[in-house]
C-alpha cells in the first residue's frame, strides 16, 4: 500500500508541475504579446517532452524496476523548473518547458510499477488510483493563482515554489517506496524484443482511445482557464476554480473508472464513455448564437448558447467520462499485455500524450482563423466520432471471429449421426 501511496502523491505533484503554464501562460500571453496559437504552443510544449519519453521510460521501468526510475525522473526537473522564474523571451519559456516536460513521463514509469504489486483482479483499480494523480491539474488551478495574487502578481514565485515541491516530493518518494526485482522484465531481445508488442494492431486501437481520452483532457484542462477568461470575462482566479471543475473530476474519478472496468470490462465501459462524450461534446461545440426572425408582428430574436453554470456542468460530465475512459484504456493493455505492461503503456501514453500536445496547438490555429471559441469542442467531436466508428468496426470483427469458432469447436465435438445410432 505505501508503493500505492507514494506513487500516487508523487504523480499528482508531477502532474500539477506538467500542466503549470494552463495557469502561467495567462500572465506570460499578456506580457509576451502572444497570439492564441502561440499561447497555444506554450502551454502544450511539456506535454511533447513528456509524452515522447514515455516508451524508454516504460521500457526501462520493466528492465530497471520503477522506484529508481521514477526518483531520477523527478530530479531532473527541478533545476529546469527553478530557471523558469529567470526566463524573459518566448524561446526561453519554451525551451525550458519542454525539460520541464519530463514529469510528463511520470505516468510510464508509475503505471507498470504499480500495477505489478497487485494481482490481476485488482490491477484496473490500483492503476486508476495511481492514475487519479492528473488530478494535480486541478491542484495548480488551486494553488498557482494564490501564489501569484500573494506575490502581488508576479508570476515568477509559482516555478520557484513548484521547484522546492518537486525536490520534496522526490526525497518523499524514495523513502516511502519499496523495490522488488521480480517484477523487473529481463529478455534476451532487449528494446527490440519489448518494442515488437507493439506491432500488434490492438495496441494502435487502445492509442486512438487514449488520444481522446487523455489526449483531449490535457488539452481541455490547457485550454479551459483561458476559455472562461474570453469567453465569460472571468478574473483569473475564478476562471482557474471554473476550469478545475473539469480538471478534478478528470483525474481524482479515474480511480472508479478503473473499479468500473475491473467489474463490467474493458470494452462496455470504453462504449459507454465514447457515447457520453459523444453527446456533451456535440451539444459544447454550439456556439453563442443570435437569431432574428422576420415575423408579422415584426423583429423576433433569439440568443442561443450556454451560460457559466450550464457550460460548467456539461464540461464536469465530460471530465467525469474521460476520467472513466482513461482507466479502461489501460484495463485494456493490463489484460492482454501483462508481460509488457512499460513497453505498451509507453507508447499508448505517448499517443495520449502527443494528443494533448497537438490539440491545444489547434485550438488557438481554429480561434485565429474562426474566431470561434467553441470551435476546440468542435475538433474533440470529430476525434471521438472517429474511436466509436473504429471500436464499432474492431470488436464486431472479433466477435464474429470468436462466433466462427466457437461454432466450429461445437461442431467437433458433436458426435456424427451414424456413431450417435451405433
Amino acid at each position: 500500500m505505501s508503493v500505492l501511496v507514494s506513487s500516487t502523491f508523487s504523480f499528482t505533484i508531477c502532474f500539477a508541475i506538467w500542466m503549470m503554464f494552463a495557469v502561467l501562460g495567462i500572465p506570460l500571453k499578456q506580457q509576451l504579446g502572444l497570439s492564441e496559437t502561440q499561447f497555444g504552443v506554450l502551454a502544450a510544449m511539456p506535454v511533447l517532452t513528456g509524452s515522447l519519453v514515455r516508451v524508454p521510460l516504460g521500457i526501462w521501468t520493466d528492465r530497471f524496476g520503477g522506484r529508481i526510475v521514477f526518483f531520477a525522473l523527478m530530479l531532473s526537473t527541478v533545476i529546469p523548473i527553478w530557471l523558469i522564474s529567470y526566463a524573459t523571451q518566448y524561446w526561453q519559456f519554451l525551451v525550458l518547458a519542454l525539460f520541464v516536460g519530463l514529469a510528463g513521463g511520470s505516468f510510464s514509469v508509475g503505471t507498470p510499477y504499480v500495477a505489478r504489486w497487485f494481482p490481476a483482479s485488482r490491477q484496473g483499480l490500483a492503476m486508476g488510483i495511481f492514475g487519479a494523480g492528473n488530478s494535480g491539474s486541478a491542484l495548480t488551478k488551486f494553488i498557482a493563482p494564490g501564489l501569484i495574487a500573494l506575490a502581488g502578481g508576479a508570476w515568477t514565485i509559482v516555478p520557484q515554489v513548484y521547484a522546492v515541491a518537486m525536490l520534496v516530493t522526490a526525497l518523499l518518494f524514495w523513502v516511502f517506496s519499496a523495490s522488488n526485482p521480480a517484477h523487473r522484465v529481463v529478455k534476451a531481445g532487449g528494446f527490440a524484443s519489448q518494442l515488437a508488442t507493439l506491432r500488434n494492431p490492438r495496441v494502435w486501437r487502445y492509442c486512438q482511445y487514449y488520444s481522446v481520452v487523455f489526449g483531449g483532457y490535457v488539452a481541455l484542462a490547457l485550454w479551459m482557464t483561458k476559455y472562461y477568461i474570453g469567453e465569460y470575462g472571468f478574473d483569473l482566479r475564478t476562471a482557474a476554480f471554473l476550469a478545475a471543475c473539469f480538471s478534478l473530476p478528470g483525474g481524482v474519478l479515474r480511480a472508479l473508472g478503473g473499479w468500473v472496468s475491473d467489474r463490467h470490462g474493458a470494452y462496455k465501459t470504453t462504449w459507454w464513455v465514447m457515447w457520453v462524450c459523444w453527446v456533451a461534446l456535440f451539444l459544447l461545440s454550439y456556439p453563442q448564437t443570435s437569431l432574428t426572425v422576420a415575423t408579422a408582428n415584426g423583429a423576433l430574436s433569439f440568443s442561443l448558447g450556454f451560460g457559466p453554470v450550464t457550460f460548467t456542468v456539461l464540461l464536469f460530465v465530460v471530465g467525469i467520462a474521460m476520467a472513466t475512459g482513461k482507466a479502461s484504456v489501460f484495463k485494456f493493455i493490463a489484460n492482454e499485455f501483462p508481460d509488457n505492461i512499460g513497453a505498451v503503456s509507453g507508447v499508448v501514453g505517448l499517443a495520449g500524450g502527443l494528443g494533448g500536445f497537438v490539440l491545444p496547438i489547434l485550438f488557438g490555429i481554429a480561434l485565429d482563423l474562426t474566431g470561434v471559441r467553441t470551435s476546440c469542442f468542435m475538433l474533440l467531436y470529430g476525434a471521438v466520432c472517429v474511436s466509436l466508428v473504429w471500436m464499432h468496426f474492431a470488436f464486431r470483427a472479433e466477435r464474429l471471429a470468436a462466433d466462427r469458432a466457437a461454432n466450429a469447436s461445437t461442431t467437433n465435438a458433436s458426435p456424427s449421426p451414424v456413431a450417435a445410432r451405433a
